[in-house]
């Protein structure tokens, strides 16, 4: 069968997204390919159907088990031939799945690296014709990656024990410059296709919120779309255990997930939520790459992350079936502390040198700062988060919280110059300097002992900013930071110093206007409205029956059909089977599975709309 034919049959699409038919076509003639594609941009596609072309197995490295049980649970419901091998499996079902590789039932396989090069796994390997070796989260084999994993290094030395070498893709959502020729270098490609797609997301609308109390805003956000389920992120398990306890407190269906549970409880939490049993997700990052739930309406960061990579790979976890989601991130400027804190105080990597750790760490730091600044722009936050990964982008993208709050502009040149006169008497009396938290208590004319100790009362600029909020200061400095007239020094303690840029301003040469987005009530909270649920009553109703075929065949819901197949279900209204295969996301496997009982539904409530009982 050719390709479209088998994309319809098995995945349900009529034509391939942006990338994805150069990428097979390289595969299905034996060159290798690097694919940079965002999450829900269709990157398992790219390997998923040329295995179903290529004469043998393919084999797929994937880095976690519940990754690897979602997707194969998702090929076999689409009637393709697939298994895992990992430690959930007893060893009879260990000892079946291999019995049936030897035999050729299969056309993937998915696999940890960690298993690769054992006695049992390397004998298997040497017996099957293997066509094809994907890769996926291939990020995970460079040290500068966010989520550098040793084992990924030991793939080369498996391909190289292997009868014949297969031909060989590797697939990532985020990589840099830097990591993409990793990637090619270490695995060895040779002369592979690259293809990085854009990184943008339309479905997803980013914002950036700084509420008084974050947990009432996060109430308030999920009271008002009870149909949605997301997931909070957190930067601790502390945080994770108070914003879980809190929404069970006041009746939200949620559960919990980070390291500090046992992996009893952590499976059945995940399997609670990916099974719709719960709405919401409280977790750390913990809870990464394995979630291949398509139907996630929103992601919300409770607390800013380390780096820019995490956060698009994370909030990328919303909308993946293409629906509109939204992706909040809750900041506030203790968030920034936490995350440097964590990342100068994390646990060495024993296969890094002193050295190696050492640049990390300072990249670790740079990112941070990249992540702080998109927290802290008045800018377009889609535009920002391209830029990062090198794409041109438009000023205002029209549909990010920056731009749809408006830009408005104050003139604070008598502010900035109080404040730049503060830093320069600090940096007089102190060489060392002195951190921005104790420049806003001085302006503020605080009493805390910190302030007297240091003798900062005592300099002219105290209390020369005594009747404006501590947290406007701060925003203004924050401000002066990213346009140049300050800077900071130091990793752990970071000081703040004047820059050349200054001098201008504290001469009376230069005005200085600051830019910023008009502020919303933090207990505004956007409703789940027509942009970003459609279909309406008949749309609940066919979640309803999806839910229920799911519960009955103890799968997850979006393994029947995706929250985008059923908006589109709900929009088209098919009649008949011919009409049901034109719903996007519907193939001809799930059409026999569950067409029958889509379009009794769909009929009934045609029937209903017309004696007018469907208000």
């Amino acid at each position: 069968m050719e390709k479209l034919p088998l994309l319809k049959t098995f995945f349900g699409h009529e034509g391939f997204r942006t990338g994805q038919e150069p990428l097979i076509d390289a595969l299905l003639a034996g060159r290798d390919v690097l694919g940079v594609m965002p999450t829900g941009a269709g990157k398992s596609v790219c390997y998923q159907l040329p295995a179903l072309m290529l004469p043998g197995l393919t084999l797929v490295i994937s880095p976690l088990i519940s990754l690897m049980k979602d997707q194969v649970g998702a090929l076999l419901q689409s009637g393709i031939p697939a298994a895992y091998i990992n430690s959930s499996l007893s060893q009879e079902e260990y000892f079946s799945v291999m019995s049936g590789a030897r035999q050729g039932e299969y056309k993937l396989l998915y696999v940890a690296p960690e298993r690769l090069l054992t006695d049992g796994f390397l004998s298997l390997a040497k017996r099957v014709s293997i066509s094809m070796l994907a890769v996926d989260e291939a990020h995970c084999v460079s040290q500068w990656g966010q989520d550098f994993r040793p084992s990924y290094l030991q793939i080369p030395e498996f391909i190289g024990k292997l009868p014949k070498r297969p031909v060989i893709g590797a697939f990532t959502a985020t990589a840099t410059l830097q990591v993409k020729e990793d990637i090619a270098k270490l695995l060895l490609l040779d002369g592979p296709l690259k293809v990085t797609t854009g990184f943008d997301r339309p479905n997803l609308f980013f914002s950036v919120e700084r509420p008084k109390n974050k947990i009432t805003w996060l109430y308030n956000f999920l009271t008002a779309r009870p149909q949605e389920s997301g997931i909070v992120y957190c930067s601790t398990r502390k945080q994770v255990e108070a914003v879980y306890e809190t929404l069970r407190a006041r009746g939200i269906p949620a559960a919990r997930y980070h390291a500090g549970l046992s992996d009893e409880e952590r499976r059945t939490n995940q399997e609670d939520f990916v099974n719709d049993r719960v709405r919401v997700m409280a977790a750390t990052n913990a809870f990464g790459m394995g979630i291949d739930k398509s139907n996630v309406g929103f992601v919300v960061h409770y607390n800013m992350p380390k780096d820019i990579e995490s956060y698009y790979q994370e909030a990328g976890r919303a909308g993946r079936d293409g629906s509109s989601a939204r992706c909040v991130l809750l900041f506030s400027p203790g968030d920034v502390s936490t995350a440097k804190y964590l990342i100068l105080n994390s646990q060495d990597n024993e296969s890094l040198t002193e050295e190696e750790q050492d640049i990390l760490r300072r990249r670790d730091l740079e990112r941070l700062d990249r992540m702080t600044g998109y927290c802290k722009t008045a800018g377009c936050l889609r535009s920002y988060l391209l830029e990062y990964f090198g794409e041109e982008a438009p000023v205002e993208c029209g549909s990010c919280g920056n731009c749809q709050k408006g830009l408005e502009s104050r003139d604070i040149t008598l502010e900035a110059r109080k404040i730049l006169s503060a830093v320069a008497r600090a940096q007089r009396k102190y060489r060392r300097g002195i951190g921005i938290g104790s420049i806003v208590l001085m302006l503020s004319g605080s009493r805390e002992q910190k302030v007297t100790r240091l003798g900062l009362d005592r300099l002219s600029t105290y209390g020369i900013m005594k009747d404006m909020d501590r947290g406007l200061i701060r925003d203004y400095m924050d401000f002066l930071i990213q346009e140049g007239y300050l800077c900071t020094e130091g990793d752990e303690y970071p000081v703040v110093r004047l820059e050349e840029k200054a001098r201008g301003v504290l001469s009376g040469e230069e005005q200085v206007t600051y830019l910023y987005r008009k502020t919303e009530k933090t207990d505004n909270i956007p409703a789940a409205g027509a942009d970003l649920q459609e279909g309406g009553p008949l749309y609940e109703e066919l979640r309803a029956l999806r839910r229920q075929l799911a519960q009955e065949a103890k799968i997850p819901p979006y393994m029947i059909f995706s929250n985008a197949a059923l908006e589109d279900m709900a929009r088209r209204r098919p009649r008949d089977m011919e009409g049901f295969l034109m719903v996007s996301g519907v193939g001809e496997v799930k059409a026999k599975k569950y067409g029958k009982v889509f379009l009794q539904k769909l009929k009934e409530w045609d029937e209903r709309e017309q004696e007018g009982q469907t208000e």
